[in-house]
């Protein structure tokens, strides 16, 4: 059976956010721009499609890391997360 990856062997998930929602914001400024011809458009989306579920999944697994973080030694929640409602 195969180990489990600790976070430690994942690739940090804020630095893969960061770098998939950069190349994912220089994507949609090509996309808008109105300059590229359909194919070329057409591998932009796909590609930004890509960049947005790496996105997720990098916001999930830095979610997952702050649940963690916020149980004690017997995995009960020690803190609240705080909602903020938009007015």
């Amino acid at each position: 059976m195969p180990a489990k990856k600790s976070s430690q062997d994942q690739p940090d998930a804020l630095a893969v956010f960061e770098t998939s929602m950069s190349e994912l914001e220089t994507l949609v400024e090509a996309l808008e721009s109105g300059d590229i011809g359909l194919d070329a458009s057409l591998k932009k989306f796909e590609r930004g499609v890509a960049l947005a579920r790496q996105c997720q999944q990098a916001l999930k697994t830095a979610e997952l890391r702050i649940d963690q973080l916020l149980q004690d030694d017997e995995g009960q929640e020690t803190l609240t997360p705080v909602n903020v409602e938009d007015d």
